[in-house]
């Protein structure tokens, strides 16, 4: 029997380099309270086992109850023999490196074994849609509670923030639903006492990666085996699920985001935009004012415009390129919408059309506000440029996103704004300020241009006028404004047609 442990130790230990398999065993003596001179005893010091008590004791202060508990469950479920024995009831140091190369470097078959004892200590048979719901929960409430008690916020203020504990709820149940009993996804809120084997576990935790993720951070973190500098990438944690936050003053700001749904929106953007986020704009912080909604975000870069209507509905979308005030349509087909709340969607583009993004100003032939998707007058997500309301229409769908009705009311008001910029800043993007002056100047040329050519035709007007001058009317040229150029002048630039 000794010598069975023994070579099914050492083909799990096998899969760690040394200095890994040095953190497993600081880690299982501490939690076994044994200590140097307990590994001077050799053979009885490797016999030692964690028991609940002393499981509990180790992660007092670090996990809750609950988890802890799960945690026990799946090391001890743990079959080192590969003889599908019942479960232990303590945890050998066999099934501790077993579990712990299940979790961080296992297969999705491997990984949902150990999800499955960790959702029910009933290993006899399938486990149940609610079940999964709970586990994923406290899964998710675990991981946002070790990264606050690790300083790994890495910048968000959870006291300025939204309540984790629905965002948490919301987000368990919608991992939940990508379960695909009989190949077909389930319903929010429907099947709720559908019943799932490992074929359908195995399939769920290979299809949806944020179980492996919360699952290895609470591993890692709570049982206090990484930290911020590990000599192995294996247990460093300085690779978060959270982007870097950057926001100038919290103490104005009351963010209708929390941790889950940040981290369910950063999971969606691309790969290279998800490292930092910086606040651009937000109603609370800034007013209410569409000029200087424009003004906070044109010319950002990559952003994500999230609204909170009157009816607590909340949604919004995802530009993939800068914001411009023109008026035509722009973006790519990068760019989605989403809602948030009660329930997480995202929304992406269809190929029907490329009316991915609009913002317009200043104009009276053409709608003027901030608009995704559809089509004029008929936006899948638009904000007027009165500010205070917008509508979201999609009767059945929105041609661009195939996006549902994402308010509560097909016309809402808006409670709350906000606007992040999400990646590198603009200035640290491939755009060379050299490039940006040349443009400027070149600009400034083409109005003095414009300004000699008008003088001569119309040398009889000596009045001083103020003339408002687009973008649109001397070409793309102008540097990255929110309102349309304003130029005093004695002499009349550009007409506009007038259309009345």
């Amino acid at each position: 029997m000794g010598n069975a442990e023994s070579s099914s130790l050492h083909r799990f230990q096998a899969k760690f380099i040394p200095e890994e398999q040095a953190i497993l065993d600081d880690v299982f003596d501490a939690m076994t309270g044994s200590g140097a001179s307990d590994d001077q005893k050799g053979r009885k010091a490797a016999k030692k086992q964690v028991t609940l008590d002393l499981l509990r004791a180790y992660t007092k202060g670090t996990l809750q109850e609950s988890m802890m508990v799960r945690l026990y469950d799946g090391m001890r479920s743990m079959d080192t023999a590969g003889k599908s024995l019942s479960w232990t009831q303590n945890v050998s140091k066999e099934q501790f490196v077993m579990f712990v190369a299940y979790v961080l470097q296992g297969t999705a078959e491997e990984r949902s074994l150990v999800v499955r004892s960790m959702v029910s200590s009933d290993d006899s048979g399938p486990v149940r849609e609610s079940q999964l719901r709970e586990f994923a929960e406290e899964l998710i409430v675990s991981t946002v509670q070790l990264l606050e008690s690790e300083q790994l916020l890495r910048g968000w203020n959870l006291e300025r923030m939204g309540d984790g504990a629905i965002g948490a709820k919301q987000l368990a149940t919608h991992l939940v639903s990508q379960l695909k009993p009989q190949g077909e996804g389930l319903q929010v809120g429907a099947l709720a006492s559908a019943d799932y084997g490992r074929a359908e576990l195995e399939d769920w935790v290979y299809r949806v990666p944020h179980v492996s993720t919360f699952l290895r951070l609470v591993v890692t973190m709570g049982l206090r085996m990484s930290k911020p500098q590990a000599p192995t990438e294996l247990f460093n944690v300085n690779k978060q699920v959270l982007p870097l936050c950057k926001v100038e003053r919290w103490g104005e700001l009351l963010s209708v985001l929390e941790p889950p749904s940040i981290i369910y929106l950063n999971s969606n953007l691309p790969a290279e935009l998800q490292g930092r986020w910086q606040l651009l704009f937000s109603s609370r912080a800034h007013g209410e004012s569409f000029s200087r909604l424009s003004g906070q975000i044109v010319q950002k870069g990559p952003s994500l415009l999230i609204i909170k209507d009157s009816d607590g509905h909340i949604f919004g979308g995802f530009a993939s390129q800068s914001w411009d005030v023109k008026p035509q349509f722009q973006g790519d087909s990068k760019c989605f919408l989403f809602t948030l709340s009660p329930q997480l969607g995202m929304y992406t583009c269809t190929s029907y059309n490329n009316h991915y993004m609009y913002l317009n100003h200043g104009q009276q032939t053409m709608p003027n506000g901030l608009g995704m998707g559809g089509q004029h007058n008929y936006f899948g997500l638009w904000i007027d440029s009165d500010y205070g309301t917008g509508h979201s229409k999609a009767k059945p769908r929105c041609t661009t996103y195939n996006s549902p009705q994402l308010s509560g009311k097909e016309n809402f008001a808006i409670d709350v704004l906000e606007v992040w910029a999400v990646g590198a800043s603009p200035k640290k993007m491939n755009v060379s300020k050299r490039s940006l002056a040349l443009r400027h100047n070149c600009a400034v040329k083409r109005i003095y241009c414009y300004e000699s050519h008008l003088a001569r035709l119309e040398h009889r007007n000596k009045s001083r006028r103020t003339f408002s001058l687009s973008r649109h009317s001397i070409g793309s040229w102008l540097i990255c404004t929110s309102n349309p150029f304003t130029l005093y002048t004695p002499y009349p630039l550009i007409p506009q047609p007038n259309n009345n």
